[in-house]
């Protein structure tokens, strides 16, 4: 799966790639050749006294050196660059794969599995890439030609390379073994403690209303234990690595000294060579340990780039038309038919042979149970989920085949939970329509009935808006909803109970106001409350995702059963009436 991510959005920097490889190359010949150099100055200019070939020596040392600097650092910083672009590519590839996503994908994941994903899965594979370009080019490098080296320096010293560096390896791969699943299921943690925190977050109001600090403290640090337990686990299995390395290390060093004292003393070996060879070997085994450390994050990368290519790889159920129509439908009637919509693997659809039909001109009204499909009915329309049988037809036209810009211009929908981005009053209120003057937002406003508690904001439509407009209260934000759709101008609107925050008052005004803006376009309006949809032109009745009844409100008080036990539950018999 990494080899895979990689092969996606490395080819892209060839050229950078190319250059940090040769820039390494250059740098690690330079760092294998001074031990060389080493043992010519102590060899033929100190133990002789030559000061000539000292200086001459020194002086090549001092160039090879500092190509070795300059190499370095041109490759790790253009690896840096490297690595932090790829990280930006893949955020997103994510990001835009996320955004093609329907509620049923959003479902399937859940937004704190997504952002841990485009974030801490990212960063794994994105340090991976940085210290790949920097280690693992120098690592294999320095130990082949460290091994070559060191051979020329002492042939029967080099036997103890031959045992220290596969004993190494074999270590390393036996403590790699049993840190992939652990690093699987610290994954697995990162997005549960992020949901939690997410929650507490979002729930902090609720928490506390039923003084449930302690209950969820003690949740929260089931699950930071969780996490600290593994994240222990995985720490010690990477301390082994460090006292691993020094174990061989120095005692291949004390396996050296001892093997070669005695050549020195009778003259067969030179003291220069002796500690050339001892250099080679703390570079062969350093080299040994850079590649560990580097391959201890190839286990949690690979099961990052796994979780990231998941969502890649996941294909949204609502496509985009092959061949789509890019111009809106002159005529704004909606139309559905036989309509059905199933979940994966659910035994009972949501909706199930559902005809609907709202024209211009006219309000329909959906009102039924909690659960009965209305809020998955008006979502069918602007295509957040598609129907798995039946048709959604605007203007004669399957809302299948229509481009997403042209179907946006037709259709605004007010949601059950309106949302609100952070910015100002008005940066909001242009979300569908940018291009719409301060006129425009006012207008809106004064339809929405929300110019007098935006005017008396701090900036009027410049005022500060947090994030999901908490900085408001429920009633304002569905009113600020309202008059975004307004700005927008579509000729089909869906109100999802977008007026359940609103008082009695304010909702018989609002709805005065929209009869005069709507009065050419259709409306439909999903509510639990009566007296906001009885005088509907058209009330359709849902029990249990199927259409049960349809009609006026008296007419549906006579023969409808379903919408009189709904109606009675809220009004008297003679409210009714």
């Amino acid at each position: 799966m990494l080899m895979r991510l990689l092969r996606i959005h490395l080819p892209a920097y060839r050229t950078p790639i190319a250059l940090v490889l040769l820039l390494q190359l250059a740098q690690t010949a330079a760092t294998l050749y001074l031990p060389t150099l080493y043992a010519d100055i102590i060899n033929r200019g100190v133990v002789p006294g030559d000061t000539g070939v000292i200086m001459r020596t020194g002086g090549v040392m001092l160039g090879v050196s500092a190509l070795q600097i300059v190499g370095s650092l041109i490759a790790v910083n253009l690896g840096a660059r490297v690595a932090v672009r790829v990280g930006r590519d893949v955020r997103a590839s994510v990001f835009d794969r996320v955004l093609t996503f329907s509620a049923r994908e959003m479902g399937t994941f859940g937004a704190p599995s997504l952002i841990t994903r485009s974030t801490n899965d990212v960063q794994q594979v994105q340090m991976l890439v940085l210290m790949a370009l920097t280690l693992i080019v120098v690592a294999p490098i320095t130990c082949l030609g460290g091994i070559v080296l060191a051979a020329r320096q002492d042939v029967p010293s080099s036997v103890i390379l031959l045992v220290a560096v596969p004993t190494l390896g074999a270590a390393v791969a036996a403590i790699l073994s049993r840190l992939n699943p652990q690093f699987r299921l610290l994954q697995q943690l990162t997005d549960r403690i992020t949901t939690v925190l997410r929650e507490q977050i979002n729930g902090v109001r609720v928490v506390r209303a039923f003084v449930r600090d302690d209950a969820e403290q003690d949740r929260y640090t089931a699950v930071n234990s969780d996490i600290s337990t593994v994240s222990l686990r995985v720490g010690r299995l990477m301390a082994l690595m460090y006292p691993t390395v020094l174990l061989v290390m120095n005692g291949s060093a004390v396996a050296v000294l001892w093997l070669g004292a005695g050549r020195v003393a009778d003259g067969s070996l030179g003291v220069g060579s002796l500690t050339a060879f001892l250099t080679y070997l703390v570079q062969i085994l350093m080299a040994v340990m850079s590649a560990t450390f580097m391959l201890m994050m190839v286990p949690r990368a690979e099961v990052c780039a796994e979780r990231i290519l998941e969502v890649l790889d996941t294909r949204s159920h609502v496509e985009p038309p092959a061949a789509p129509v890019t111009t809106p439908p002159i005529h704004a009637d909606l139309e559905l038919r036989k309509v059905e919509f199933r979940y994966p693997g659910a035994e009972q659809p949501v909706l199930s042979d559902v005809d609907l039909q709202a024209r211009p001109g006219r309000t329909t009204a959906i009102v039924g149970s909690t659960g009965s499909g209305k809020t998955t009915l008006l979502n069918l329309v602007p295509r957040l989920v598609d129907a798995t049988a039946g048709s959604v037809r605007i203007g004669g036209h399957d809302v299948r085949t229509l481009d997403r810009a042209a179907l946006s211009t037709m259709v605004g929908l007010v949601p059950q939970r309106p949302y609100l981005f952070s910015g100002t009053v008005a940066s909001n209120l242009r979300y569908g329509r940018p291009d719409a003057t301060d006129d425009d937002l006012w207008r809106a406003l004064d339809l929405a009935q929300a110019r007098d508690f935006v005017a008396r904001m701090p900036g009027g439509l410049d005022a500060e808006i947090a994030q999901g407009g908490t900085n408001v209260s429920g009633g304002q934000r569905q009113r600020l909803a309202i008059a975004r759709t307004l700005v927008q101008r579509p000729r089909i609107y869906l109100f999802d109970d977008s007026f359940s925050a609103l008082d009695y008052a304010t909702d018989k005004a609002l709805r005065a106001a929209l009869s005069e803006v709507t009065a050419d376009a259709t409306v439909v309006i999903v509510a639990q409350r009566i007296s906001t949809i009885r005088d509907a032109d058209r009330i359709v009745v849902l029990d249990d995702g199927r259409v049960v009844g349809a009609g006026s409100h008296r007419e549906l008080m006579r023969t409808c059963s379903t919408y009189r036990e709904i109606v009675l539950s809220q009004q008297t018999e003679m409210e009714a009436a």
